[in-house]
């Protein structure tokens, strides 16, 4: 009886989570220009849209740019942090761990106020490439996290043998760490690029009145009315997040990226 109603919440909770997006797919394959749910009649035109429309296309791309970009920074700066954090084992590097963390825990509010400040008192408030940063810095907690459980499920004796055999430093990380880690590599570099991907106040505080990313021409658009294509692009986006979970979850471990530990932890 226990696991019966176990599964009947579970049931539940799963159904409120998935309401608001079956009513937003619902609006997105809407025929009329309006918000009804039930759809009047079906169509795929709000999608088409999104790439036949010169805003929304320019808005996609921007915002594939920058989430490509940033992510990829992002794991620049997270790789020799989460490198140096385990092979200089010392109580004062947690430091380091710290402060790449603190991006992601402050509120995005205070992270995105600080951004606009910095980027207006350097006098590069507008430019796209200061909303790449931000981002990095914003969500370079995501790859330091998948990086750092990548480094520690490594088994320090093939580094030490790598080291008596005559390799360099450089060499060690080339040959037998970079193998080892490159599915925590994709991983964090996915991470950070999906949610760069969705994110919207950060990327408004530094570049919202020069460039339009999808989220940014979402909450213009609102200005002007309602129409089905901002809900095509919800589902477009959770689309995309879905594929690239999904190829994580396929071909690595999810749940150990996830934090989660597995027998040989315990």
């Amino acid at each position: 009886m226990k696991r019966i109603l176990s599964r009947l919440y579970l049931a539940l909770v799963g159904l409120l989570l998935a309401l608001p997006l079956v009513v937003v797919a619902g609006v997105s394959v809407n025929e009329k220009q309006s918000l009804t749910f039930p759809p009047e009649g079906f169509s795929l035109a709000w999608y088409t849209q999104i790439f036949a429309d010169s805003g929304w296309r320019s808005a996609l791309v921007n915002s594939v740019v920058l989430a490509a970009s940033a992510a990829a920074l992002a794991v620049a700066i997270a790789f020799p942090l989460a490198w140096f954090l385990w092979r200089r084992i010392a109580p004062w590097a947690n430091i380091f761990q710290v402060l790449g963390l603190a991006p992601f825990i402050l509120p995005p509010v205070i992270t995105a106020l600080g951004m606009l400040t910095f980027w207006a008192t350097l006098g590069f408030y507008g430019q796209p490439w200061t909303a790449a940063i931000s981002h990095a810095i914003f969500f370079v907690t995501l790859p330091l996290v998948t990086l750092s459980l990548g480094f520690s499920s490594i088994d320090r004796p093939l580094v030490e043998a790598a080291s008596t055999m005559g390799a360099d430093e450089r060499t060690v990380l080339r040959t037998v760490v970079l193998p080892l880690i490159l599915p925590y590599v994709i991983s964090g570099y996915a991470f950070a690029f999906v949610l760069s991907l969705n994110e919207y106040i950060v990327a408004y505080m530094t570049v919202g009145f020069t460039m339009e990313t999808l989220p940014i021409k979402i909450f213009n658009a609102l200005r002007y009315g309602y129409t089905p294509t901002m809900a095509s692009v919800s589902i477009f986006f959770v689309a995309i997040a879905a594929i690239v979970f999904g190829l994580i979850a396929h071909f690595g471990d999810l749940p150990r990226l996830l934090g989660a530990m597995d027998s040989t932890d315990k």
